[in-house]
C-alpha cells in the first residue's frame, strides 16, 4: 500500500484543513501551510492549512453549543455512538495502522496495535455508559433519603503526544463522551494527518446517526491556540499528554483558573531483574520494553537493574538480541524498529550518549547514527551506575542503561530513586521478592508488573503515574469520574425541618 492510497482511503488531500467544528471543516485561506514529514524519509507526506484565532473560537462555540444537547442524551444511547465509532474504526484499522507508521515511524504491528487499542476502548466505553454509578447513603435525619450522582463536566481539551497520536485521544474522548462531555483535540504539530482521518471517521458516524458535533479538531501552526485552549475557562477539564516540563506549565495555568487538569507526562521506567529470575521471560520483555517505538513510549524501559550474579549472563542475552532487531522502513513487515520523530530527537540520542560516555558509562552494543535518509540509530545499551545524571533524566530513545545491585532492598531503593514514577517490573520466581515489589515500601509507581515487562498497558487498568509523572490516571477502572461532576443530594419527605448535627434554631 502506497502513500496515496492510504490518504485516498482515509479522506485525505494534498492541503487539509486544520479546523473542524461539528462536521464543517475550515481554515483562513492566509494561514500557514504545516507540513507533515515522513520521519523514515524526510519527504512530506501532505500538507495542513493551520488554523487561526476565528476558528479556534468557532470551534469553541460549536464545543460549547453541542454539549447543550449532547448531555441530554442518555448515557446508554451515548455509549451506542461510540459503539457505531468503534465500528467505523474496525473498518479502516488497516488504514489508519498504516498512517499511524507512515507519519509517527512506529512499526506497522504498533500501528495496528494502536488502532486496535482505539477498538477496545470504544468497548469499554460502552460497557462503562451502563456504569456511571452514584452511591446510596443513609440520613441521620428521619425520613431523609441521601445519595450522590454524577453530571458530565462540559468540554474537555484534549492534547496529545506524537507518540501514540490517535490513542491517547480515544483514551479520553471516548470516555468523555459517554459520560456526556464535548471534545476539543489539540494533536501534536508531528502527526496531524492521523487526527484529520480519525475526526473524518467520527464525523461521518455522527453525521449519519444525527447526533451532537461531539469532536472538534484544533490544528494551529504555533503553541499560542494551544495555550488559549489551556486558559480557556469554557474547558472544564484539560488533559495534556507530554514532557513533564510543559505539563507542569500546563497545570499550573489550569490550576490558576481554578480548572482541572489530567496529566500524563514522563516516565524513567526500570526493570528489575533478580538472582531468581526466568530470563527467557524477561530478555524479550527488556527488548521490546526498550526497543519499541524506538525507545519514544513514556513507559519505555530505560534502567535494568540486575543482581549482580546474572548480570554478565543477560548482557550476553541482551547484546545478542539487539544484534537482531531489523531497523527500517517501519511498513516493512519484517522491521521491528522505525525511525525517531525528527532530526531534534537524534540530537538528543547523541547528545545523552556523549554525556553517558563522559559520566562513566561503558557502550556495550549500538550508539550510532545510521547514514542515509530519515531520522534513524541504533537502539543501544550502556553499562552505568545509577546516580550518573544522565541516568537519572528521560530520554525519549531507545537507550538502556544496565544497572548491577547487590540487595532487593538496593534494587527498589535505587528503582525509586527518580523525580518520576510511571511504570515498573521485577523479573522473578521468589514469590516473597514479587509481593515485596508490589508491597507498600516497594514500587512508587503508578504501575507496577512481575515478569511482564514496563511496556504495552491494557485499557482494563486505569494509566498513570506518581510524582513527575503527573498523577493522571486515563482509561480503565473509575478513571471515568474525571470526566464528571460529583453531586449530593438530600430529599426530605417528612413534614418536619431536622437539621443535621441535632442544631436547634427556632423561629416564633
Amino acid at each position: 500500500m502506497n502513500t496515496q492510497d492510504i490518504l485516498k482511503g482515509l479522506g485525505l488531500s494534498a492541503v487539509n484543513a486544520g479546523a473542524c467544528s461539528g462536521t464543517e471543516w475550515h481554515a483562513a485561506p492566509d494561514a500557514p501551510l504545516v507540513s507533515s514529514l515522513n520521519p523514515a524519509t524526510g519527504e512530506a507526506i501532505a500538507q495542513v492549512r493551520a488554523a487561526g484565532a476565528a476558528d479556534f473560537e468557532r470551534v469553541m462555540t460549536s464545543a460549547v453549543g453541542a454539549f447543550k444537547a449532547w448531555r441530554e442524551v442518555p448515557a446508554p444511547k451515548r455509549g451506542e455512538a461510540v459503539r457505531q465509532v468503534g465500528d467505523a474504526l474496525r473498518a479502516k484499522k488497516d488504514l489508519l495502522g498504516s498512517l499511524v507508521s507512515l507519519e509517527m515511524g512506529k512499526i506497522k504491528a504498533e500501528g495496528d496495535g494502536e488502532v486496535q487499542e482505539m477498538i477496545d476502548m470504544a468497548d469499554f466505553a460502552v460497557g462503562q455508559s451502563r456504569m456511571l454509578y452514584g452511591l446510596a447513603m443513609h440520613s441521620e435525619r428521619p425520613r431523609h433519603r441521601m445519595y450522590e450522582q454524577w453530571h458530565p463536566l462540559g468540554v474537555v481539551g484534549i492534547i496529545s503526544a506524537f507518540n501514540f497520536p490517535v490513542a491517547v485521544w480515544a483514551w479520553n474522548a471516548f470516555i468523555a463522551a459517554v459520560c456526556g462531555d464535548t471534545c476539543v483535540w489539540k494533536p501534536s504539530h508531528s502527526t496531524p494527518l492521523c487526527a484529520i482521518a480519525v475526526q473524518r471517521i467520527c464525523n461521518e458516524v455522527l453525521a449519519r446517526e444525527k447526533l451532537p458535533p461531539v469532536f472538534q479538531l484544533l490544528i494551529p501552526a504555533d503553541n499560542s491556540l494551544a495555550e488559549r485552549l489551556v486558559d480557556d475557562r469554557r474547558v472544564a477539564l484539560l488533559s495534556f499528554t507530554g514532557s513533564t516540563n510543559v505539563g507542569r506549565r500546563v497545570g499550573e495555568r489550569v490550576a490558576s483558573r481554578l480548572g482541572r487538569s489530567l496529566l500524563e507526562l514522563g516516565g524513567n521506567n526500570a526493570i528489575i531483574v533478580d538472582e531468581f529470575a526466568n530470563l527467557d521471560l524477561a530478555v524479550p520483555a527488556i527488548v521490546f520494553g526498550s526497543v519499541g517505538t524506538a525507545g519514544q513510549r513514556c513507559t519505555t524501559t530505560r534502567r535494568l537493574l540486575v543482581h549482580q550474579s546474572r548480570i554478565g549472563e543477560l548482557e550476553r542475552r541482551l547484546v545478542a538480541a539487539y544484534e537482531q532487531v531489523r531497523i527500517g522502513n517501519p511498513l516493512d513487515p519484517q522491521v521491528l524498529m522505525g525511525p525517531l520523530v525528527d532530526a531534534g530527537a537524534v540530537r538528543r540520542y547523541q547528545a545523552a550518549l556523549d554525556d553517558a560516555r563522559k559520566q562513566g558509562g561503558e557502550i556495550l552494543c549500538g550508539g550510532r547514527v545510521l547514514p542515509g535518509p530519515g531520522n534513524f540509530v541504533e537502539p543501544t545499551i550502556v553499562r552505568a551506575r545509577n546516580d550518573m545524571p544522565v541516568v537519572r533524566h528521560e530520554t525519549f530513545a531507545p537507550i538502556l542503561y544496565v544497572i548491577p545491585y547487590a540487595t532487593l532492598d538496593e534494587a527498589i531503593a535505587m528503582h525509586n530513586d527518580t523525580d518520576y514514577g510511571l511504570s515498573s517490573a521485577i523479573f522473578t520466581d521468589r514469590l516473597q521478592h514479587a509481593e515485596r515489589f508490589l508491597s507498600v515500601a516497594g514500587s512508587d509507581c503508578g504501575i507496577a508488573n512481575v515478569n511482564i515487562g514496563t511496556s504495552g498497558a491494557e485499557i482494563g487498568g486505569a494509566f498513570g503515574g506518581e510524582k513527575d509523572t503527573g498523577g493522571g490516571r486515563e482509561a480503565g477502572s473509575d478513571s471515568w469520574k474525571a470526566y464528571m461532576r460529583r453531586q449530593t443530594n438530600t430529599i426530605n419527605y417528612s413534614s418536619e425541618l431536622p437539621l443535621a448535627q441535632g442544631i436547634r434554631f427556632d423561629l416564633r
